[in-house]
Formats: structure tokens, sequence, C-alpha cells
């Protein structure tokens, strides 16, 4: 009985491990966005909206979302960006911001069972469902009634202390005037990032 005992004490550690092998994520699923407060390390949700996940993935590496703005920030709510196409700060459009996407298709929605919690990284989109693009918000605070509404593809794990001190845009539109920026987004986290890409 006690060999039996000593033997399953042995194997317990080693389950354990490969458990957590199993359900660690790779290095290729996380993101890592550079503000000027800091970084902010997402994880990725390929198995939740893998189309999603893998349109955030291409844009990174193409540098699509290096220097694109904060345009649309309310307080206890979201901070929205992604814009490629009229919210970079190389040919910012004040006017036209948050109308932009990349020259990629528009994405058919992947709404999944994830909740919009605090730190949550979910896309935007119009009207229509099947409309995403490029732009993505982060939840400031949970907001259950964006669920199953829109694509969640990734949780921020760190640096939500850096969303928060994004700059705030007016109460109602979000409109923000000298937005923050994402400096850089890469596809890994400081660590692995060179192996993701």
């Amino acid at each position: 009985m006690n060999k039996l005992l000593v033997f399953a004490m042995f194997l317990l550690p080693v389950a354990m491990t490969e458990a957590k092998t199993e359900t660690s994520p790779k290095p290729e699923n996380f993101l890592t966005i550079e503000l000027k407060s800091g970084s902010v390390v997402i994880e990725l949700f390929p198995n939740d909206a893998p189309n999603h996940v893998k349109r955030i993935k291409e844009l990174a590496k193409e540098g699509k979302y290096d220097g694109v703005a904060f345009h649309r920030v309310i307080d206890g709510f979201m901070a929205q960006t992604g814009d490629v196409e009229f919210g970079n700060t190389k040919n910012y459009n004040q006017r036209r911001v948050g109308t932009g996407g990349s020259s990629k298709p528009d994405l058919k929605a992947e709404f999944n069972k994830r909740k919009h919690v605090k730190g949550t990284c979910s896309m935007a989109r119009s009207s229509s469902p099947d409309s995403a693009n490029s732009q993505f918000f982060i939840c400031f605070e949970s907001k259950g009634h964006l669920d199953g509404k829109y694509t969640v593809w990734g949780q921020v794990i760190k640096g939500m202390d850096n969303i928060d001190k994004i700059k705030r845009g007016s109460p109602f539109s979000g409109s923000v005037s000298n937005p923050d920026i994402m400096k850089k987004v890469t596809v890994g986290t400081a660590k692995s990032e060179g192996k993701a890409q």
C-alpha cells in the first residue's frame, strides 16, 4: 500500500505538468501592445474566434496597427482603436476616423460564449453582424449587454493598469482630441515575440 501511495504521489506532479502544458497557450497566441504608459499583453482565443484572431495577427505582423489611435474612448465603457485606414497618426483624419478598416474583406461574425468583462478585447462593427474588419475595443468594465453580439477574440492578462490610463474622450460620443496611440503591436509577449513572428 505504501509503495502504491509513493508511486501515486510521484505521478501526480507529472500529470499536473502535462495538463498545464496542454492548456497553456502557445506563444503566438499572445498580442503585445506598447502604449506610452507601458506594455499590455493580451491572450488570444483562436478556438473561439479563429478568423478574427487570424486577422488581428496578420495586421499586427504587417505593422498596420503601429501608430494607430484610440479614437473613441468612453469612461466606464471601453477604448476603441484599430482604424488602420483613418486612425494612423501619419495620416490621421479626425473627421473620418472610426469609419475605416483594412484592405482585407470584412469578417463573418464569430459570436461566442466569452463574456465582456474588464479587459475583454472584442471586435468593433457596424449594425451588420458581418462587418468587423480591423477595429476593436477593450472594455474598462463588465458590459453584459454586449455578450453574444460582438466577437470576443482576446483578454488582457497583463497591463490593464496601462489600458486604464488611456486618454478619455467626450462623455457621449467618446471622440478624443489628441488621442493616445498604440505605439507598437506585436504577436507574442516580450519573451516569446521572436518565436511568434
